[in-house]
């Protein structure tokens, strides 16, 4: 919000919600109150530049440590990395069960990106936005790209095209065509109902990884936000606190699960019946 403007709790509350965004038929930049109606052309600039940012961070650091890697004494940030990229190998033996040369990378992308991601919540909730008012002059920025409906969506699409891929692949068209229709009644009556059945469990996948990571993030987003629309700036670091230490749990948490789903999918999904 410009500096001078009478507070006002709910300006400042939506405010803090409108995407920076950018309208690609004349690629110019908006901001979420001057968009009367939904517009397929528009783009959420902010939420996808930190999430290449983030996923650049991570590939970069990783890369610096695996070429720094030693046998002898390990130091601090070469345990770290060890210790995360054994959590997800002991999960992908443990509930994926076969060899892969996707599954474990794919597993430890997901979760690191989606942690960094969630991670970005725990900044004050008014650094990045003021910055990017008074250097870039951008009305509005949101910083937290798991709080995004669309970059959720965008990454559970994609563990999606990797259930029907790895479906045919292993599978067959045929043995897939089959499980559609036999299951979970193996007989002719039912091969209407049992299409819409498997039909709707198969979109509920992406369709549960997507929306569960939205609405976490997007309701620890709203905490904060809340918290410092509705209080002083001298009372504010008594909910702050607790609710930020409590949300790194959330963070961890809510990245943890969308790995674990998206191993268990894609275990589903290599497998035949």
């Amino acid at each position: 919000m410009a500096s001078g403007e009478t507070f006002n709790p709910q300006t400042y509350i939506s405010h803090h919600l409108n995407h920076l965004q950018m309208n690609l038929r004349t690629f110019k930049l908006v901001s979420t109150e001057d968009i009367i109606s939904n517009n397929f052309w528009i783009l959420n600039i902010d939420s996808i530049f930190f999430s290449i940012v983030l996923g650049f961070l991570f590939l970069i650091f990783f890369y610096k440590i695996s070429k720094k890697m030693t046998h002898d004494v390990p130091n601090k940030l070469q345990v770290v990395v060890e210790l995360i990229i054994g959590f997800v190998n002991s999960n992908v033996r443990e509930m994926y069960g076969e060899k892969s040369n996707l599954i474990a990378p794919l597993s430890l992308t997901v979760f690191v990106w989606i942690f960094l991601m969630n991670f970005m919540d725990l900044f004050p909730v008014d650094l990045f936005p003021l910055i990017s008012e008074s250097v870039f002059h951008f009305s509005a920025l949101r910083i937290v790209p798991s709080s995004d409906i669309n970059i959720t969506v965008s990454m559970s699409i994609s563990i999606f095209l990797l259930i029907l891929y790895y479906s045919f692949k292993i599978k067959g068209i045929i043995c897939f065509l089959k499980e559609l229709t036999t299951q979970p009644f193996n007989h002719p009556f039912f091969l209407f109902i049992n299409v819409i059945l498997e039909t709707v469990n198969l979109l509920s996948k992406p369709v549960s990884l997507a929306l569960r990571l939205f609405g976490n993030m997007y309701a620890g987003e709203m905490i904060f936000i809340l918290i410092a629309g509705l209080l002083p700036w001298w009372l504010q670091w008594i909910l702050t606190v607790p609710w930020a230490i409590f949300h790194i749990l959330i963070i961890s948490l809510q990245a943890f699960i969308f790995m674990v789903l998206t191993i268990v999918y894609l275990s589903m999904a290599s497998k035949k019946h």
